[in-house]
């Protein structure tokens, strides 16, 4: 058996490079994210010297992306996701056209065809699960409201790009692009629509909101009794190691489930199987046993998205990227504050989901990479992504910085009505 495999070297050259450029980061007081970041970029396929398999670093990120949105889910509870829906839904529907159509034009002005803009636009509208998450974990921010309003946000945006996955490619040749070869799957949904009167594309659209419902439905009515119950019955067991199985592989069924059956995203799923546990008692202790391998495959996210930042892009296309950032970090931050602040909410709970929003992540990377695949976008779009993912991941940190100073300054300030306190009172003769 070899000493050297495509897994263990990933593994070894991701942690331990990441290990080194984090600490180097932290002595130069810069956020972690960047040395992660730099360690991926050195062992990436644009840098001379060891390439790592690009391929096992994205299954493995995707390993933290499940558990950091289980975690999350056990902190979330349906009564919880229900009340941000009234902003969340329109807030995220509107930060995503509003971006989407800024993206298009810019792809318009660059030559692109309007199937290459609006995948490229769609690509910049979607935050990041991890870095939004980090960011908020980082600062208690999940058990408020502030917290619960982005994390709703962020679960509509998801729910969004998964409908759009599945509607690129049977569109793909109408977008400008190569269509795919017409499957089983294509054939059913083809006699599908053309058997209620509505046409493949609406039936796509239909099959996939029943199969998503029907997942929902199944968590929300059996999974909430059947999972607590497992947890129960795995701790009269007095196992730490059994529990902590139990944990993981219900994490991970769930989420593998729900993409293999029901075509949702594990992060969806794994969202779900954690809000589900959160009605257990044990949910405490289930989130302290999957902390650790949550910060360290997240740590491999960032390392992944580093592989795949090509620096010529700098060089080769300075205002394309600069147009890029902008409209991540300017126009979807600027949208998403006017939007809360319509919808009735405070200065600071605009400014906390405007910077959480200000970055993008894996699914950019995913939404880009299928244009490219379908040949609806040029390559040079694809760099684009990445690299305004990577500025802005790098960016993000920043304004959460500025944005605690401000509220510091603000919470030390006097209020403004406050009376001036009063003079001493001369003593009576």
């Amino acid at each position: 058996m070899p000493h050297e495999t495509p897994l263990i070297t990933t593994l070894v050259a991701g942690f331990g490079l990441a290990f080194l450029f984090g600490l180097l980061a932290q002595r130069l007081k810069l956020p972690l994210i960047a040395g992660y970041l730099l360690a991926g970029v050195i062992i990436g396929p644009f840098t001379p010297g060891y390439v790592a398999d690009m391929g096992l670093a994205t299954e493995l990120a995707e390993l933290g992306v499940i558990l950091l949105m289980f975690g999350v889910g056990l902190h979330f509870s349906p009564r919880d996701l229900m009340a941000v829906k009234a902003i969340a839904v329109p807030g995220a529907l509107g930060q995503i056209a509003v971006a989407s159509s800024f993206g298009t034009a810019m792809g318009w002005l660059m030559g692109w065809s309007l199937g290459a803009g609006l995948i490229f636009g769609l690509a910049l509208s979607v935050a990041s699960t991890v870095v939004l998450l980090r960011a908020l974990q980082d600062r208690d921010l999940l058990q408020n409201e502030k917290g619960r309003v982005a994390v709703g946000w962020l679960i509509v945006e998801d729910l969004v790009m998964v409908l759009a996955l599945v509607l690129i490619p049977p569109l793909a040749g109408l977008l400008g692009g190569t269509p795919l070869p017409v499957g089983e799957d294509a054939e059913i949904v083809a006699e599908v629509g053309s058997g209620i009167g509505i046409g493949p594309i609406a039936a796509t659209v239909l099959i996939t909101l029943v199969k998503a419902a029907a997942f929902v439905a199944l968590m929300l009515v059996v999974g909430r009794r059947v999972i607590p119950w497992v947890l129960h019955f795995v701790s009269h067991t007095k196992s730490r190691e059994l529990f902590r199985l139990a944990v993981l592989a219900i994490a991970l069924g769930v989420a593998y489930g729900a993409t293999h059956f029901f075509g949702v995203s594990f992060a969806l799923g794994a969202f779900f199987a954690g809000m589900v546990m959160s009605s257990s008692t044990l949910s405490s202790q289930a989130m302290r046993e999957t902390l650790p391998l949550r910060d360290a495959f997240a740590v491999l996210f960032f390392v992944s998205v580093g592989m795949l930042f090509n620096p010529s892009i700098v060089l080769s296309a300075p205002l394309a990227l600069l147009g890029t950032v902008l409209i991540i970090i300017g126009i979807k931050s600027v949208v998403a504050y006017y939007i809360v602040r319509a919808f009735g909410h405070d200065h600071d709970k605009g400014l906390t989901i405007a910077a959480s929003l200000a970055q993008i992540g894996e699914f950019s990377f995913i939404l880009i990479t299928m244009g490219v695949t379908l040949s609806i976008v040029p390559p040079e779009a694809r760099d684009l992504v990445v690299a305004g993912a990577m500025i802005s991941i790098l960016l993000n940190p920043l304004l959460f910085h500025l944005l605690d100073r401000q509220l510091a300054r603000k919470a030390a300030a006097p209020p403004p009505d406050a009376p001036e306190a009063a003079a001493e009172p001369t003593p009576q003769g």
